[in-house]
């Protein structure tokens, strides 16, 4: 939002007296000004050292021009440039939304109805773009601005002519990696028409629909390598839009539609309800942001001619505002406030402009709560390795912070910041930082995996920052004393428990859902024991814990470890089977467990194989095919689709983001819903300590499950839910229900 002046900065402009800092950067500064008739804009000044450059002063008279040509709603209009003053200026309306990054960043994928708005306004304002002969070059997520009544697309600094070389060389790459276009990442500089524009538009309505870029994120060479070899990453987008993007990613121009077609080609009709194409989150940052200019402080317009200027081209000492003859006084701060994207709000009516986008009187009411914004962070890995589980979590916190703030009786309003670490644990930390210096974040859920866990318990612990994890299961985030997490599942090490029962048990004493994936015959003489070490800590905390329990009970594992990398798996299965292994547990992660799959089939091994809940993923089902049959995982996640108590869940969750809930969605939801009762059941906003204090004393009943935490350690409860098992079949994972634990009463 807007800073303050600085004292080296004018107070006025070219008729615009400027009001704070709306950005700086190398090049210069964009300022907040308003004119005297009370309009605000956004005024870019470039600093004298870059003006006197004769090329950039050619690049900017260019943006001028090329930004006056464009006559669309869903383009900034300029409304004003000097390209040949001492620091050249553009001014263009001012848009108080927020840009598309800043909204997918703060709350989240866009739903599908507002990408497809999105994609025919964007398409139609490009469309005018080509039509008045000029390429954009730079759409991405940065330059949409959204407002209430549409998006805005600004910033033509290196827009050009479509027939135009000159001023940019010929091999350099101009643009924004992982929304360049391939004649872009290859910096075809002859190639670059309207087309490239249209594939750019894709890579932002990918990004829109899923908060990721669709070629990834990472080094620049490797986003311009994928950006021109590799297929887009479209997954868990809406069934209906992929087929609209697909056609805009065609890696040849010809292929891509023109964006006058793409715009006809989209049946969606444009806003015509306020708000009504934009979540609720972001409306309700656009109201916020158009609030706050209601606060600037006010300056009351001067008459340049009522004295001498001064030599910054402001009113000299001697000037008054609103001498006779001057006029009328022009309209003040507090009569009205003028904003591009239609916005008018009455002074001293923030809040009563978000009350009528929203439907229903949301001014402030007796209380001490009423009113406020306290944020849950979700750190999740949404593009790595573990996205699948990341994406099902965010989703289902995104789903319980809709349904929170959709309540008339709320006490405050949840916000779900997000950060993608993916899966990488010096991303991780650098994400763990940022969420604690926000003092706003008062918990966070996640990360997704044990690793990334690891790196950044001590970070939130030294700022005694709740940090709630629904996925992550190693057994230290629980065992070293830390102050401020809480394990919202039981650790890896009990969750293999119920594989050391059925090995123990057989076929006796399991429920029927059980008896197809548990040996028949009675339990295993010798079972084989498999540590991948390339799962680390997770390898021994599922082997070592099963092979520990089995000795306790008087049997005689075989147990072997491969180091990390292990890809050929023959002999390991030829030498256990030679030792007379009769049953199988293996300890790692999916692609390991897969290749061992495939090569105990190969022996025409058909007995009792387990693992646990790091190999219930695609990629085991996919990589194995059909030696995954009759595998049986053991799990602390639990199957909504296949409970009655969480129909209702299911049935808001497809209806939000059109699928089932995936993995761990269900628990994401309901620790969102338990911070949520804690800090409702506060007097007053409480520290992360206290907060922190509540939560590991709070019990909360979940959607399917109840969730209690030792208040010393922050660990699971045992009452926390049982174990649950799956058992591959027909290519899929059948939820089998709660899973027999240790007692070894029937031993």
């Amino acid at each position: 939002m807007t800073g303050a002046l600085l004292p080296s900065d004018p107070s006025s402009l070219a008729g615009y007296r400027l009001l704070g800092r709306l950005g700086a950067g190398g090049m210069g500064v964009v300022y907040l000004g308003r004119t005297d008739e009370g309009a605000l804009a956004a005024i870019k000044v470039i600093q004298a050292e870059y003006a006197e450059d004769p090329q950039f002063r050619a690049r900017f008279r260019r943006e001028a021009e090329a930004a006056r040509r464009i006559s669309s709603p869903w383009v900034v209009p300029v409304t004003g440039a000097d390209p040949d003053a001492a620091a050249p200026w553009l001014a263009t309306a001012f848009v108080p939304g927020p840009s598309l990054a800043e909204a997918v960043a703060e709350c989240g994928p866009l739903p599908a109805r507002s990408v497809r708005v999105l994609a025919r306004m964007l398409a139609g304002a490009l469309a005018e773009v080509h039509a008045a002969g000029l390429v954009h070059r730079d759409v991405k997520p940065g330059n949409v601005l959204l407002a209430v009544d549409g998006p805005r697309l600004i910033d033509f600094g290196i827009a050009r002519a479509a027939d135009d070389t000159a001023i940019t060389s010929a091999d350099m790459v101009v643009g924004t990696p992982g929304f360049l276009s391939p004649e872009q990442a290859e910096a075809r500089a002859d190639e670059l028409g309207p087309p490239s524009d249209v594939f750019s538009l894709g890579c932002l309505l990918a990004y829109a629909a899923t908060g990721r870029p669709p070629f990834g994120t990472g080094a620049v060479d490797a986003l311009l390598y994928r950006t021109v070899h590799d297929e887009p990453d479209l997954e868990g987008i809406d069934e209906q839009l992929p087929a609209l993007l697909r056609p805009c990613l065609a890696k040849d121009p010809a292929d891509r539609p023109s964006a006058a077609a793409l715009h006809e080609l989209i049946v969606e009709d444009t806003p015509g309800d306020p708000a009504g194409w934009l979540p609720e989150d972001v409306v309700r940052i656009v109201a916020e942001r158009s609030a706050a200019m209601l606060a600037l402080p006010d300056i009351e317009p001067t008459v340049a001619e009522a004295g001498p200027a001064g030599e910054d081209g402001t009113a000299g000492p001697d000037a008054e505002a609103g001498t006779a003859g001057s006029g009328p006084p022009a309209p003040g701060r507090r009569r009205f406030l003028i904003a591009a994207g239609g916005a008018v709000l009455a002074a001293g009516g923030g809040v009563t402009a978000w009350a009528a986008l929203r439907g229903d009187d949301e001014r402030e009411k007796p209380g001490p709560k009423k009113g406020r914004d306290w944020i849950i962070g979700l750190q999740a890995d949404l593009s790595g390795p573990g996205k699948a589980l990341g994406r099902a979590q965010e989703r289902g916190a995104r789903l319980a912070v809709e349904q929170f703030n959709a309540r008339k009786d709320k006490p405050f309003t949840l916000t779900l910041k997000t950060a993608d670490d993916r899966g990488d644990a010096t991303r991780a930390g650098a994400v763990a930082r940022a969420f604690v210096a926000d003092k706003d974040v008062l918990a966070v859920l996640g990360p997704t995996s044990d690793d990334p866990a690891r790196a950044v318990v001590s970070v939130y612990d030294g700022a005694l920052l709740p940090l709630i994890s629904v996925s992550a299961g190693a057994g230290a985030l629980t065992s070293r004393g830390y102050r401020s997490f809480l394990h919202a599942r039981p650790a890896d090490v009990e969750a293999t428990g119920s594989i050391a029962v059925f090995l123990t048990a057989g076929g006796k004493a399991v429920s029927e859902e059980y008896a197809s994936g548990v040996a028949a015959t009675g339990p295993s003489r010798r079972p084989g024991l498999l540590m991948d070490r390339t799962a680390g800590d997770y390898a021994w905390e599922t082997v070592g814990s099963v092979n520990m329990l089995l000795r306790g009970q008087g049997r005689v594992p075989y147990p072997r470890v491969v180091p990390a990398g292990t890809e050929a798996f023959r002999p390991i299965v030829a030498d256990m089977l030679a030792a007379g292994a009769d049953a199988f547990v293996y300890g790692g992660y999916a692609p390991g467990a897969a290749a061992f799959a495939r090569e105990l089939a190969a022996a025409g091994f058909d007995g009792p194989r387990y693992t646990a809940g790091a190999v219930l993923t695609s990629e085991f089902l996919d990589a194995a095919g059909e030696a995954a049959e009759g595998w049986l995982i053991t799990s602390t996640c639990v199957d909504p689709t296949a409970l009655p108590e969480a129909a209702d869940f299911t049935a808001a969750h497809r209806k939000r983001f059109g699928s089932a809930p995936g993995y761990y969605a269900v628990e994401a939801y309901d620790v969102v819903n338990l911070i949520a009762d804690s800090l409702r059941r506060a007097d007053k906003r409480p520290t992360r300590a206290q907060l922190t204090t509540a939560l590991r004393k709070a019990g909360y009943q979940g959607v399917t499950k109840k969730y209690a935490f030792d208040p010393k350690t922050g660990a699971s409860s045992p009452t926390n839910g049982p174990i649950f098992g799956y058992l591959v079949e027909g290519g899929t994972f059948r939820f089998l229900g709660a899973a027999p634990i240790p007692s070894w009463s029937d031993s």
